[in-house]
């Protein structure tokens, strides 16, 4: 059964090189009996003039941070045994690259001793990483450890980020718990880590001591059996209370509640896609008639001064003598001006314009002709239509 366990502790100055030695299993600890459980190690971020030997960093490390500076920072986590050591080597190196990334020069390692009181393996993880965030910019070893420069930082030391608080401490333990179940989930494996308290999870039992592997060998054969048997009960009650536990089906809600709204926005996306196809259809048929329309009217409009071709006796010119030889004007003493008619007119427009002027040369023959008769007596007053003259 897969088991949680995640803590952070911090180096001062002066602690780093040895540390990262111990976790490395390198110098005192290369031949040391009981440290033969090195399973796997790796290092990253380390500065050029340490690229490759994470030692001699860790070294610079002690002789050059601030006296009560911390030189490093350990995230101590339990690896599943559900999962095989290439297994486990992946999950520590997505966990590297989700806490660590690039800002950090960082050491780790993996360890598999026995268990001493059960057996079997007990694998873990050591994550050993600096505090002073990578920047981008050349520094040498005394350099790189001094005091930040916020106006100026190529003439200071890297920043620090302590990541120290409560809150951070937290959301870290959940993040491993996160990427632990999904490594668990992935390789076909029903286990599951919580990192949550036992009081949190609703089990009643104290938390149980870390007893290590001396205290364990000092025991009495009884007391081993009797713990044996514990760990054993706790395990099948727990595995009791998991399978009778209400299923939890809110993320199959969720999952359900997010593929009902995509469902609604591709089908909304269809309806305006079709939309917008018919309003660009509609408008190319708008477009189309109001052409043909104005084809129209422009052939209406030419029409009229298309001139026939029927013969000489068919043009405005041959239209008009004819006017004239079957209407003959009557002798006009001062004719009145005659206004050209615009070239534009039409023969209908001419026949009229003459019968006009034949009218008004007639009204001013008949009034010169008045004016050259002699006076008339004044007639006596009479009565006139409608209206009684006064004496």
């Amino acid at each position: 059964m897969a088991t949680y366990h995640c803590s952070v502790k911090v180096g001062g100055k002066g602690k780093a090189g040895g540390h990262a030695a111990y976790i490395a299993r390198e110098g005192y600890y290369a031949e040391r009996a009981g440290y033969e459980d090195l399973e796997a190690t790796g290092h990253g971020n380390l500065p050029a003039w340490a690229e490759g030997e994470p030692a001699r960093f860790w070294a610079a490390a002690d002789r050059h941070e601030r006296a009560n500076g911390a030189t490093y920072r350990e995230i101590e986590i339990a690896l599943p045994r559900e999962l095989n050591p290439a297994q486990r080597q992946d999950l520590v190196l997505d966990f590297i690259r989700q806490e660590i990334g690039e800002r950090h020069v960082h050491q780790w390692a993996i360890h598999n001793p026995g268990a001493a009181l059960a057996g079997g393996e007990q694998p873990h993880a050591h994550l050993m990483y600096s505090e002073r965030t990578s920047d981008g910019i050349e520094r040498d070893p005394a350099q790189y450890f001094k005091r930040y420069n916020g106006k100026h930082p190529e003439l200071g030391g890297c920043r620090k980020d302590s990541a120290g608080t409560e809150e951070r401490l937290l959301e870290t333990r959940q993040r491993w718990a996160d990427i632990q179940n999904a490594h668990l989930q992935q390789h076909g494996h029903a286990a599951r880590v919580d990192p949550r308290s036992l009081e949190a999870q609703g089990i009643d039992r104290a938390p149980e001591r870390h007893l290590g592997g001396r205290r364990v060998r000092q025991l009495a054969p009884e007391q081993r059996e009797a713990l044996l048997e514990r760990r054993a009960a706790e395990d099948e009650l727990l595995q009791v209370q998991h399978e009778l536990a209400p299923t939890d089906i809110s993320q199959a809600l969720r999952d359900l509640a997010s593929e009902a709204e995509r469902r609604e926005q591709d089908q909304q996306a269809a309806l305006l896609a079709e939309a917008r196809a018919y309003c660009r259809d509609a408008l190319d048929e708008f477009k189309a008639e109001l052409a043909r329309q104005a084809e129209q009217e422009r052939a209406r409009q030419a029409e009229p001064e298309r001139a026939p071709h029927a013969g000489p006796d068919r043009t405005p010119a041959a239209a008009e003598d004819r006017e004239a030889r079957e209407h003959p004007k009557p002798p006009q003493a001062e004719p009145a001006p005659r206004a050209e008619p615009p070239h534009t007119a039409e023969p209908a427009l001419h026949s009229s314009a003459e019968r006009l002027r034949a009218t008004l040369a007639k009204t001013l023959e008949a009034i010169k002709a008045q004016e050259a008769q002699p006076p008339t007596p004044e007639p006596q007053p009479r009565r006139s239509r409608g209206f009684d003259l006064e004496p």
